[in-house]
């Protein structure tokens, strides 16, 4: 394999990147709800080049029993990345990155979970890189909201996550591989939607603060519309399973699960307490 080499820009002077998206602009995203049969919950995301699936299992009976919280679940977030995700073949044994991903992953979904409802359990969630591109911490995040959304877990509401990084001193939302490794900084960041709470913000490189505070900005408006997605991405998954059971669909009964999908979701109950 030859070895990698550094784009001679990674923005245009016409200001596109180069993948030709411009800097406000995400990658092109595929978000699919229930990919696998045998999991309680279960969700895949296609972000760019980047592909990940998320599984979920329980609330169920924790081992071992050290760890047991005796007034809610035990939320254990198991990220990694497959041998062949990477143009390197990576180690099979969990690297150190991976350790600390997956407790990034598990802190930033924790705000939106009612896990006081299952004392003494666990819910398991377990993240798989399949190919990596650039993005994979943020878009474990986005395929896990899913899965634990999918497995019926309660929850206060869905957690879009997005990195906003820079590159030839401008601001880009969605960092592609090159953007990732050769760009200037990125800030990795999610949100509870419905109150703009962020649940995760880290920084990696040098911002002034204005340019912080534009990134932060601009990552709270990607996060909205990411959410958007898995909305879109919960309806088919339940307009597909309506359809497998021989149900009827309507247009009435599509309004009736956008309200049931906010309630189950707690969306309701924060939007009536702002």
């Amino acid at each position: 394999m030859s070895p990698e080499t550094k784009p001679d820009f990674l923005i245009s002077p016409e200001g596109l990147r180069i993948d030709g998206r411009r800097t406000d602009e995400l990658r092109p995203i595929e978000l699919k709800v229930g990919v696998l049969k045998q999991a309680d919950g279960s969700a895949s995301i296609r972000q760019g080049k980047t592909y990940i699936i998320a599984a979920v299992y329980g609330p169920r009976e924790l081992h071992p029993r050290h760890l047991t919280l005796n007034d809610r679940a035990y939320l254990r977030v198991e990220y990694r990345m497959a041998t062949f995700s990477v143009p390197d073949r990576k180690r099979p044994a969990p690297s150190r990155r991976e350790k600390e991903i997956s407790m990034v992953v598990a802190n930033a979904l924790k705000p939106a979970l009612f896990l006081e409802e299952f004392p003494k359990a666990v819910v398991d969630v377990f993240v798989q890189v399949i190919q990596a591109d650039g993005g994979t911490r943020c878009a474990a995040i986005n395929a896990a909201s899913l899965a634990l959304a999918d497995a019926g877990i309660p929850m206060r509401c869905l957690i879009p996550a997005v990195a906003v990084g820079k590159a030839d001193g401008k601001l880009l939302v969605d960092l592609g591989d090159e953007e990732d490794k050769y760009g200037q900084g990125d800030v990795p960041m999610a949100i509870l939607p419905t109150t703009d709470e962020i649940t995760l913000l880290q920084q990696d490189g040098m911002f002034k603060k204005e340019e912080l505070l534009e990134a932060m900005q601009m990552g709270i408006n990607s996060c909205k519309y990411l959410h958007e997605l898995q909305k879109e991405a919960l309806r088919r998954a339940y307009v597909k399973k309506a359809s497998e059971n021989g149900d009827e669909d309507d247009d009435d009964e599509d309004d009736d699960f956008d309200d049931d999908m906010e309630t189950d979701l707690g969306e309701a109950d924060l939007m009536e307490d702002e």
